[in-house]
Order: structure tokens, then sequence, then C-alpha cells
């Protein structure tokens, strides 16, 4: 697997409408596209910051992981998501081979239109992991 970089860092938030002024008015970010989506229920914000994005996550319903995340007292870096430039279908094939749990078995596809796939944190030093391809 071929990592070109950091595609960007998932922050769960209650609500984006809330929490947008910090990221603009105080750090001088600016949300850049606003997209829900359906299947994972979370809406999200992009900003970016240099060359990395930063993806808000507000959930959309009771039964989405990320609402159930922040339930648990969660807050701040949900994800961090790298951009794989031998794509995600062969990187899942090789982390499984090296004995990564794997939540996703195949590419789905996420906000921005990316494939993507997360890896189970229990097997990634607690960090839940995104893989994506343009």
């Amino acid at each position: 697997m071929k990592i070109s970089h950091i595609e960007h860092l998932g922050i769960a938030v209650q609500s984006i409408e809330e929490s947008l002024p910090y990221f603009e008015n105080v750090l001088g970010l600016k949300c850049y596209a606003v997209e829900t989506v359906e299947d994972q229920k979370v809406k999200t914000a992009f900003l970016k910051c240099g060359e990395v994005k930063l993806e808000l996550l507000e959930p959309t319903s009771p039964e989405s992981t990320i609402q159930k995340w922040l339930d648990k007292g969660n807050k701040g870096v949900h994800h961090v998501a790298f951009c794989v430039e031998d794509g995600v279908a062969n990187a899942l094939a090789e982390v499984s081979e090296k004995g990564v749990r794997l939540i996703d078995q195949a590419p789905r596809k996420g906000a921005e239109n990316l494939n993507i796939a997360f890896l189970h944190p229990k097997s990634t030093a607690g960090i839940l992991t995104e893989l994506c391809e343009h």
C-alpha cells in the first residue's frame, strides 16, 4: 500500500452550525462544502488547513455511528483518513493479509464522492483509520 498523504481528519461534532464559528472566526479557516451522506447518517462540512482537510461530522440520526460515539462521551478527532495511491481495494487486501481487522470488506462511496473503507481501531493502535482514493 502506498500512502500519499493525510486526506482528512474527521472531527465529530454535535452541531456543525455551532462548531463552524470556532474554525472560521477563530482559526480563520473557511468551510468550502457541506454535504449529507445518507447511508452514513451524517452531515459533513469540509475546511482546508494547508493541504489537509478537516471534515466536521454531525450525526443526522440517533443510529448514526457518530452519535453513538458522542454518546459515549467522546468528542473531537474521530478518525484519520489516508489517501492511498494503489486503490482502496488493493490496500484492504494487503492490510487484511497482515491481520488487520476490517470494518469495510470492500470500498464504498463516502463524502466528496471518494472511495473509502475503514479499518477497525482494535487492530490499528486504537485509531479509527479510513483509507481513501480519488
